[in-house]
């Protein structure tokens, strides 16, 4: 008889309760010391190797996992398993969604492998780790089992989701989501790529990871079971960062920032880049070559609350306040650092990294054995160029000036993000965008249905020629959903229609028409709605040339200057004109038409079928206000 107590604790399926029991050892770790010295295997040496003997193949090197003094060093052997496969999702239930299905990928149900997984699961030794998934205090029980000799994934997913000690962990412990880790099954089953397996039922969500990349199972992975269970529960995990702002006059205003992958979430985050006397390059046009700058004295301080997935659950709204109410999803943030290329580039990470209060787990780094892993030393990829996606796990507790996670804030203003390239009229494109576009709920929601990915995109390698538009699709955070699209846009619409006093906002960056401002016109809008406690008086909003963009600022002024109208109105740009605006403007409007019009169905919110109508028949502002009005003061 099986008689380990803590094994005990666990309500498990008794298939895989039953291969568990088979396995050769299961180690547990009661407290964080303790995973952090398996992470380096058996021996606890300075330099391990993460190697499974493959049938055909001999003995794969996966990874290897260095001892530094601030923390593990993670390295993977090939350049593609540095970073997540768009890809690598698969559905192996037959619960509605709009995923490809492991059997349709695959040719075979996915069942089958789900034994074969447990059955090579049952041959190893291993670590189970129980998680909470999900914000602190309102975490669903979760659990993560997966090779000993692969403990370096256990540490990264308890430093993003919060380490819960087995001791901890109670009688009738019945998980709501399981991660399952099975490396080598990528090499024997999915020619070497990166496949995470999600099977879904009404009371567990599974993820079979067949990769050792956490990006699509620890990371993603644990996105994806926050929107499968929030599907459930009428609620939605948001793709954003967010940020409570303090006023040079000690007023805080709480912002929460959406976008595709580069619209500025990481930014938010950021102060002003100055230049070196202090000046903000508002912009550089792009044509004459032409400088604009702006003076600006104390500007506010950044108090950060969410980096990347904020969970709005139903439990912690409050109607009769009529904002979103939200709270960091997790414990600790998977930051990419592939913008520190030396020292003095980003001095607040320097000295986090560098003199951690507790060691890091890094990924992509050149770690030596016993020295220090420095975050502008990338991993030299077989290309000769630096890793282009170099991560450090950083625990919130340990970022200044962070807020507490312990009580959900309201937003005051909901902002989006969208690159856009270079206009003129020579040469019209789609990025005519005012520095900051006020928009009704209507708008606000198609921009999340669509979520566009534009220009020169960071993380897209695949933008094809001419206007490079992409959608990542529904709240920004399609990528990563499991279930329907319908049902998410009905989620996000019922959110942003019980949020009636929370700001809506657009805000490009890269490019205004002839202008490049980089994230300068997201800084400045930051500033701006900061100062004026979150809202636009109507006395300075004019309607957009572009419906889609709701209302433009005709001024906004800081400490008594004024930008330029040519940032906030493009088509007063000299290079770019009605003409090449509206040029711009089509082909943005068309690209969100053709994407919308896919939402219509049956199963849409009557009020979506009203907006996405309004939308393809070329509605007006007044129309889209007709729908859902906004008080302006």
């Amino acid at each position: 008889m099986y008689t380990d107590n803590y094994f005990n604790r666990f309500e498990l399926a008794p298939e895989v309760a039953e291969a568990l029991k088979k396995c050769k050892c299961i180690a547990y770790a009661e407290t964080k010391e303790e995973l952090q010295e398996m992470a380096y295997g058996p021996t606890h040496t300075s330099r391990y190797d993460v190697v499974y003997p493959i049938e055909g193949l001999g003995t794969v090197k996966e990874a290897e996992v260095v001892r530094c003094k601030n923390g593990c060093v993670v390295n993977f052997m090939e350049d593609y398993m540095r970073r997540r496969d768009p890809n690598s999702m698969a559905i192996g239930d037959e619960l509605p969604t709009d995923k490809p299905r492991f059997k349709d990928r695959f040719g075979y149900e996915f069942s089958k492998l789900r034994q074969e997984t447990l059955d090579w699961l049952s041959n190893q030794q291993i670590v189970m780790l129980p998680f909470y998934a999900g914000p602190n205090g309102h975490g669903y029980p979760s659990l993560m089992i997966c090779p000993m000799n692969a403990a370096f994934f256990a540490l990264s997913l308890a430093n993003m989701q919060g380490f819960v000690s087995i001791a901890d962990v109670p009688e009738h412990y019945k998980p709501r989501a399981i991660i399952y880790v099975a490396p080598p099954f990528r090499h024997t089953h999915f020619d070497g790529k990166q496949v995470v397996v999600h099977n879904r039922s009404a009371e567990l969500h599974e993820v079979w990871a067949y990769n050792l990349y956490p990006g699509p199972s620890a990371k993603k992975g644990v996105f994806s079971l926050l929107l499968d269970i929030g599907e459930h529960e009428g609620w939605v995990c948001c793709h954003t960062s967010a940020a409570m702002v303090e006023t040079p006059y000690e007023n805080e205003i709480v912002f929460m920032h959406e976008g595709a992958s580069g619209g500025g979430k990481s930014e938010m985050l950021e102060d002003f880049h100055r230049e070196d006397d202090d000046r903000l390059l508002i912009g550089t046009h792009t044509v004459t070559g032409e400088k604009y700058y702006m003076t600006l004295g104390e500007s506010c301080k950044i108090h950060p609350i969410a980096d990347d997935m904020a969970c709005a659950l139903k439990s912690i709204q409050d109607p009769t306040s009529g904002k979103l109410r939200i709270l960091d999803a997790e414990n600790g943030w998977f930051l990419r650092m592939d913008g520190m290329n030396a020292y003095g580039n980003n001095p607040l990470y320097e000295r986090i990294c560098i003199h951690p209060s507790e060691p890091l787990v890094f990924f992509n780094m050149d770690g030596i054995p016993g020295s220090t892993c420095l975050i502008w030393e990338h991993v030299i990829e077989s290309n000769g160029k630096p890793c282009s996606n170099p991560r450090v796990i950083l625990p919130r507790k340990m970022l200044d000036n962070i807020v507490p996670d312990t009580e959900p804030v309201e937003v005051d203003v909901r902002s989006f993000g969208v690159r856009m390239p270079p206009s003129t009229a020579k040469n019209p494109n789609y990025g005519v965008m005012g520095m900051l576009q006020v928009v009704p709920q209507s708008i606000a929601w198609l921009w999340r249905l669509v979520s566009p990915r534009g220009f020169k995109n960071p993380s897209i390698a695949d933008t094809n020629a001419g206007s490079g538009l992409k959608a990542e699709g529904v709240g920004s955070y399609w990528p990563f959903a499991t279930g329907l699209k319908v049902t998410q846009a009905n989620l996000l619409l019922e959110q942003i229609m019980n949020s009636p006093n929370t700001t809506n906002v657009l805000i490009p960056n890269q490019h205004i028409g002839a202008y490049h401002v980089g994230f300068m016109g997201e800084w400045l809008s930051r500033e701006y709605l900061a100062r004026h406690l979150g809202t636009v008086r109507a006395k300075h909003l004019v309607p957009a040339r572009c419906a889609l963009f709701g209302y433009a600022l005709d001024e906004m002024k800081l400490d008594s200057q004024f930008v330029r109208q040519t940032f906030l109105r493009p088509e007063t740009q000299s290079k770019l004109g009605t003409e090449g605006y509206d040029a711009g403007a089509k082909i943005l409007t068309d690209f969100i038409k053709e994407q919308v019009a896919q939402f219509v169905c049956d199963d849409l919110d009557p009020l979506g079928k009203e907006i996405i109508d309004c939308c393809l028949h070329d509605g007006t502002l007044d129309d889209y206000l007709a729908l859902t009005p906004m008080k302006l003061k």
